[in-house]
C-alpha cells in the first residue's frame, strides 16, 4: 500500500515546480504562468510559492537537470508546503533520476500532482511509497482560457480536499483540444471550442473488476523501462492499468508495439483491467482501438476488461488518478469509479 497523503485545506501553503520543460519562466509564458497562480489563489484558496530554480527558463533547466531534481527536494522537504504541482510536462525528465533523493519524497509525503512526461516524477514518488496524482498541470488545466472548466475544478476538490470515497467519475460533457497560442495577448480572453463528448467505450471484458491504479503517459513509461524506475511484479498484480498518449499522437504501430512489451513482461496477464484515455484531438480513435484489441488476441487476453475514452489525457477537461488507488470497472454499465479516498 502506498502511503496518501494529507488533504488540502483553503490557506494552505502549495509549490510549483518546473520537474520537465522550463516555460513557465519563459517571458512570453509568464502570463499564463501567472494565471494559473491566480487560479490556485482564488478558486482553491491556496498560497502560491515557485520553487527557486522553475522558473529560471527552458534553456537553463535543459542544461541544468539536477536543478530541478534540486526544486523536487526542497518542495518536499519544506514541512510548510502542503502540495506540489508541476508547471507543466516536457520530453526529457528522465534525466533528473540520478539526482532524486527517495527518502525525502518517503519522509515528507505530500501531494504531488501533474501529467504527461512528469508520469517520471510520479514514478519517483512510487518507487518511494507515496500516491501521487496524474492530473492538471499549472500552465494548462489552471491557466485555462477564461475560467477554469467546472468539471476540473470539481475533481480538484472532490480528489485533492476531501478525504472521503472518490466514487464514480462521470464523462464530461464536453471537450477540447483546440490550441490557441499562448503568446498571443487576445487569445487569453477568446474560449476555445468545445465539442460534445462520446461516451465511454467498452472494448471488451465482463462483470465487475477491482484493482490499485498504475499508469501514465504510454510514451513517457517507454522511459523509464528497465531502470530502478520500473515497478517490481508484484505491483502490477491485480493492478488498473491507466494510460494516455500525448500530443505526439504516436502512430497505432507504436500502441501495438508497446503493449506487446507489457504483455512479454506478463503485466497485462496479472492486470484485472485497463482504461485508455481519449486521444488529444482525437488522433487515431479507432486505430487505437483496433491496436489494443489486437494484442488483447495476441496474447489470448480477450477477457480483460478494458474502458475507452476517458478524460484523463491530453485533452480538458479532465478528471484525477490517485496512484495506487483502489478503482473498479463496471462493463455492463461501462462505468470508472475509484472506491476510496485519494488522500488521508
Amino acid at each position: 500500500m502506498l502511503i496518501k497523503p494529507s488533504k488540502l485545506q483553503r490557506g494552505d501553503r502549495i509549490a510549483t515546480v518546473s520537474p520537465s520543460w522550463g516555460g513557465a519562466g519563459e517571458s512570453e509564458f509568464r502570463p499564463r504562468y501567472e494565471q494559473g497562480v491566480k487560479r490556485l489563489e482564488e478558486v482553491f484558496g491556496l498560497e502560491v510559492v515557485a520553487m527557486p530554480n522553475s522558473l529560471k527558463g527552458a534553456d537553463y533547466l535543459y542544461r541544468n537537470p539536477q536543478a530541478r531534481a534540486e526544486d523536487l527536494m526542497t518542495a518536499f522537504r519544506d514541512n510548510s508546503i502542503k502540495a506540489i504541482i508541476a508547471n507543466i510536462g516536457g520530453s526529457d525528465s528522465i534525466r533528473l533520476l540520478p539526482y532524486i533523493d527517495f527518502d525525502v519524497i518517503r519522509d515528507h509525503p505530500k501531494i504531488f500532482m501533474g501529467y504527461s512526461d512528469i508520469t517520471i516524477s510520479h514514478l519517483f514518488c512510487y518507487r518511494a511509497g507515496l500516491s501521487s496524482f496524474y492530473g492538471p498541470a499549472v500552465l494548462t488545466d489552471f491557466a485555462e482560457n477564461v475560467e477554469m472548466h467546472d468539471y476540473t475544478v470539481k475533481s480538484i476538490q472532490r480528489t485533492l480536499f476531501s478525504s472521503e470515497s472518490i466514487g464514480e467519475i462521470e464523462q464530461a460533457k464536453e471537450w477540447t483540444s483546440e490550441f490557441l497560442e499562448w503568446t498571443v495577448e487576445e487569445n487569453a480572453k477568446q474560449r476555445r471550442k468545445m465539442q460534445p463528448n462520446r461516451e465511454v467505450e467498452l472494448l471488451q471484458g465482463s462483470g465487475t473488476v477491482r484493482g490499485r491504479l498504475l499508469g501514465g503517459c504510454i510514451e513517457v513509461l517507454e522511459f523509464a523501462k528497465g531502470t530502478e524506475l520500473w515497478p517490481e511484479k508484484k505491483y502490477w498484480e491485480n493492478s488498473i492499468l491507466f494510460f494516455e498518449t500525448s500530443e505526439e499522437k504516436p502512430h497505432p504501430s507504436s500502441i501495438i508495439y508497446w503493449l506487446r512489451n507489457y504483455a512479454a513482461q506478463g503485466i497485462l496477464q496479472k492486470a484485472n483491467g485497463m482504461i485508455f484515455a481519449k486521444p488529444k484531438d482525437e488522433s487515431f480513435y479507432e486505430e487505437y482501438k483496433d491496436a489494443i484489441l489486437q494484442v488483447m488476441e495476441e496474447y489470448g487476453l480477450q477477457d480483460l476488461p478494458i474502458l475507452y475514452n476517458l478524460d484523463f489525457g491530453h485533452t480538458e477537461p479532465k478528471f484525477i488518478l490517485p496512484y495506487g488507488a483502489l478503482a473498479e470497472i463496471d462493463c455492463e454499465k461501462k462505468k470508472f469509479s475509484i472506491v476510496e479516498s485519494g488522500v488521508s
